[in-house]
């Protein structure tokens, strides 16, 4: 048997999560719920901004001299270079505040990086045409820097918005919750708002209403959809007894519930601030992209100045000098690479809630695509944790097998053990009248017995028959899986009920999976060798621990770890916690409101081994994805630097500052389309 002792809650290392907030171009992503607000309001204030100022860039670009030499035409105002300066000050000091004051914040934090390099640009651009039209020799290029600022713009809205879509599954998550509940009070029920329900509550849910709050069924039964809260696409059966989530959508039964949990206690609660948590967890990725933008923008400085003394050492006039400077400030800023990892992460992390997988480290989670060796405990996971009956035999034609599972079930109904319930709910499937019973008996390790209807009734183990020399029926043992219990009325054996685990359907599939992955597959479990063995070949392991202790477990992890595997072990959370928090990946498993007490990296909502394979491919998904969009990020500024620098101006190619802020907008937007994809990949590893 499992041994189902629960130890008490081991608190765990919580340095392996690192809570410093995701940085980028505007802070934090804000991914909460005030959060979300606040960054609708930033989103707005973006796209407004963007069309003032592109409004007012119409004017400049038709008054421009520059412009109107290239298109050959001429038409000029009274104090043309004045109103130019003047349509130009509104743009840089109104549409070019946000970018000012990031410039600022970055330089009081003392880390120079994007703003820094948008703010120099265009401040470049700004004083130096100002000067030209107070006296200084020289062309404008106002139109330049109105270009740009709406450039800018125009890719911050449009990353903003990209960034908020990832944070929409979220949204979609509180908006689950009704807004009243029916509470029953006695023979009436009353309309109340959600913030006044309180624990012990008797409430109403009518078929097709969203569940109000985590609660116990106490009457009724219907079908109830969970997809939105643990992926699990088939609605599921509750009757008396069985939990509802906060959220879920009822179906066609009535169901009356006591609550359990409310507000920021329920499951949905739980889950909104783990996500969000995760997503501001810096992971190693993470940490990686800052550094790159930072070194980036002090090779940008380095490199604009180092250009515009090059054009001046080689004779140019400064104002072409200057040019070549701003444009390289432009080109530089690694607007993509603050984009490039944030936005991910933030992705990855709201589809994977939404799957029924909550991420509580990001770094685990990036790293499951290293895991080498999988340790699962077998109840619950690898099985159905459901032990019942698979057989009952009659040896005796007086007793028939009803009448045997009808006697024995009346001793089982006073006992906790696994068989004992496993016995009692096959007789109330059945709609067998449970006899009630006296002078109840436990024979220590061997079984009990106890008279039933004047009958001296044993349920006992194969071991109390071998020590009253009883033969064991030939066909007990059917599979080695099987627990079986004999049933002997007045000293006679009458029959024998065998009962399993029974193996989920997906255990099968999702092995097949790891092995395709090269990922070796270990059990560990309570249960003793036989059972162990039989559920071990059945599936194709590649090893298995039986008997195991569950502190025992930290050792197998250990052990498996010096070999040089890198090891993630899943567990019911409670007593393996302190193997959960040894591997290298630790995976909670396990469905309903304790998910929020777990210590591990991973949460699985649902105990499908189907769901760890997803998450591994989708952790491989997601790791290629930051790759990609670091090498692209990169890759772009570092072929955009020097063109922008004038390498290529023998040939008579050089990169002006508004083509280069369109193609640094065009990569943002590439970075961001990129990362959006990964909604595909999520779909794709759970059709595998």
């Amino acid at each position: 048997m499992e041994n189902h002792e629960h130890h008490n809650h081991d608190k765990m290392d919580h340095s392996k999560m690192d809570h410093s907030k995701m940085q980028h171009d505007h802070g934090s992503i804000p991914m909460g719920m005030p959060g979300h607000d606040h960054h609708k309001m930033m989103i707005k204030d973006f796209r407004k901004r963007f069309w003032v100022s592109t409004i007012l860039t119409i004017p400049i670009l038709i008054f421009s001299p520059m412009i109107q030499e290239f298109f050959g035409y001429e038409w000029m105002l009274p104090g043309n270079k004045f109103w130019l300066f003047g349509l130009s000050s509104i743009v840089y000091f109104w549409g070019g505040w946000p970018f000012l004051k990031g410039f600022y914040d970055e330089i009081r934090a003392k880390g120079p990086a994007m703003m820094t390099l948008i703010s120099l640009a265009i401040s470049v651009a700004y004083f130096y045409s100002t000067a030209t039209v107070f006296g200084l020799e020289g062309e404008d290029f106002f139109w330049e820097l109105s270009t740009l600022i709406d450039i800018m713009l125009l890719g911050h809205w449009l990353e903003m918005k990209s960034v908020l879509g990832a944070s929409k599954a979220l949204q979609l998550l509180v908006s689950m919750m009704p807004a009243e509940a029916h509470r029953v009070k006695g023979d009436s029920v009353e309309d109340v708002k959600l913030e006044e329900l309180e624990k012990g509550d008797i409430i109403l849910i009518k078929p097709g209403e969203k569940v109000p709050a985590d609660a116990v069924i106490v009457e009724g039964e219907s079908y109830l959809n969970e997809s939105m809260l643990t992926g699990e696409s088939k609605p599921v059966k509750k009757g008396k007894d069985q939990k509802v989530i906060g959220g879920s959508i009822n179906g066609n039964g009535s169901l009356k519930a006591k609550v359990e949990h409310t507000g920021k206690d329920s499951y949905l609660n739980k889950v909104i601030k783990m996500v969000e948590e995760a997503q501001k967890t810096k992971s190693k990725m993470q940490n990686l992209s800052d550094r790159a933008a930072k070194w980036l923008t002090y090779i940008a400085l380095a490199v604009g100045f180092g250009t515009l003394a090059t054009w001046i050492v080689l004779g140019f006039p400064f104002v072409y000098a200057l040019e070549r400077m701003v444009t390289v400030m432009v080109i530089a800023c690694p607007h993509a690479l603050g984009l490039a990892i944030p936005l991910v992460v933030a992705i990855s992390t709201a589809i994977s809630a939404q799957n029924g997988l909550l991420i509580r480290n990001r770094t685990a989670f990036e790293e499951s695509r290293k895991i080498s060796s999988l340790v699962f405990d077998k109840t619950g996971t690898l099985t159905k944790g459901d032990f019942g009956v698979t057989r009952i035999e009659s040896v005796d034609s007086e007793y028939s097998k009803d009448e045997i599972l009808r006697l024995s079930s009346a001793l089982e109904q006073s006992s906790e053990h696994p068989i004992a319930v496993g016995v009692i709910k096959k007789a109330k499937e059945d709609k067998v009248k449970i006899p009630s019973q006296e002078n109840f008996n436990a024979i220590t390790g061997k079984g009990v017995e106890a008279k039933v209807e004047g009958k001296d009734v044993k349920v006992v183990s194969p071991g109390y028959l071998k020590d009253e020399n009883i033969k064991i029926p030939e066909g007990a043992y059917g599979s080695a899986a099987e627990t079986v219990v004999f049933v002997i009325i007045e000293k006679k054996l009458a029959g024998y009920i065998a009962l399993a685990d029974a193996i989920r359907p997906e255990s099968a599939e999702a092995i097949k999976t790891f092995k395709d992955n090269n990922i070796k597959v270990m059990m560990a479990t309570g249960d003793n060798e036989t059972v162990a063995k039989a559920v071990s070949e059945e599936l194709g392991l590649d090893g298995y621990y039986s008997e195991v202790l569950p502190h025992q477990k930290v050792d197998i992890v250990k052990e498996l770890q010096s070999k040089g595997e890198f090891v993630a072990m899943t567990g019911d959370g409670v007593n393996d916690a302190p193997a959960l928090a040894q591997a290298d990946v630790g995976i909670a498993v396990g469905s309903g409101t304790d998910v929020a007490a777990e210590t591990a990296d991973i949460i699985l909502v649902n105990s499908n081994p189907q769901d760890i394979a997803n998450l591994i491919l989708f952790g491989k998904a997601t790791y290629n994805k930051m790759i990609q969009n670091l090498v692209w990020a990169t890759g772009y500024n570092a072929f955009a630097i020097p063109l922008a620098a004038g390498v290529l101006y023998s040939t008579g190619f050089v990169l002006g500052p508004a083509v280069g802020a369109v193609f640094m907008s065009l990569s943002t937007i590439i970075v961001a389309i990129n990362a959006q994809l990964l909604k595909g990949k999520m779909r794709k590893s759970k059709e595998v």
